[in-house]
């Protein structure tokens, strides 16, 4: 029984392997398990109103210095039109994670190794935000209104976080990093190495830049945030590339070292 179930996990892990298994049935759910986590431990981080304000402000303070604070003029950029509040809702919240899930379940069937990048930098970069989030609150713009910011989300398609329904998965001060920015620098990077069809390959990037511009748009992130966003998605990606060139060669390579040693034993018991 070990040595079936050692032997089948040696040949489920192959990057390379292609067509469904009863462990592939189990996937979506332990990735789907991950994820729930971590939106739960994001949304259970004890949050600190008056920290995360100030780091806000000194955020503003920052990219003033530098001639960058922009987001108050996008802001209002975006609610001179009703087609652009309509666009920026839209990118902001269904160009998020049911694109990513969408993507994935394409990159599983096509490309279990792209699939298992993809998967793997999304849940690292996830853990390395829970531990900003925890230690550096930061509140997004619109919860200052000193600058005129005004939450497209809430105000115009009734798609605020922080609905009753989403509390339990919301930490409303954890605006660094910016995961729809560093998520969908993930995606691109993925499908980019994934495809050379010029069309999917435009696709990710302009999902990419319109996600940058929304979540300013939407008054739900300031630019830092999505400078940082990116940051930790590319130290996502990193932790990815390496488990696939020696993280799981490693793990395959135990799994066939233990098969080995129980077929040796049952041969040395039948002789």
């Amino acid at each position: 029984m070990r040595l079936r179930f050692y032997r089948y996990l040696h040949r489920v892990t192959a990057p390379e392997r292609t067509g469904l298994a009863w462990f592939d049935l189990i996937e979506f759910g332990l990735a789907a398990l991950g994820f729930l986590c971590y939106f739960i431990v994001r949304g259970s981080v004890v949050d600190d109103a008056g920290a995360a304000l100030d780091h806000a402000r000194w955020i503003i303070e920052a990219q003033q210095t530098f001639g960058l604070f922009i987001e108050p003029a996008v802001n209002s950029w975006v609610l001179e039109a009703a087609w652009r509040v309509r666009s920026v809702n839209f990118v902001y919240f269904w160009l998020d994670f049911p694109l990513i899930v969408g993507i994935a379940v394409a990159l599983f069937v096509r490309s279990r190794r792209h699939y298992t990048v993809l998967r793997d930098a999304l849940l690292a970069s996830g853990a390395l935000a829970l531990v900003m989030y925890w230690t550096f609150p930061v509140a997004p713009p619109r919860y200052l209104p000193e600058w005129g910011f005004v939450d497209t989300l809430a105000e115009f398609d009734n798609l605020s976080y922080q609905a009753q329904s989403m509390r339990p998965f919301v930490n409303p001060f954890a605006a660094v990093p910016s995961l729809h920015v560093g998520w969908s620098l993930i995606l691109s990077i993925v499908v980019f190495d994934a495809t050379r069809r010029v069309w999917a390959r435009a696709s990710v990037i302009s999902v990419l830049g319109a996600q940058t511009v929304a979540v300013v748009g939407t008054a739900n992130h300031f630019m830092f945030d999505a400078v940082i966003g990116a940051l930790v998605s590319l130290a996502g990606i990193a932790f990815a590339l390496w488990l696939q060139r020696g993280g799981y060669p490693r793990l395959r390579d135990w799994f066939q070292v233990r098969a080995t040693r129980i077929e040796r034993r049952m041969r040395d018991a039948a002789g």
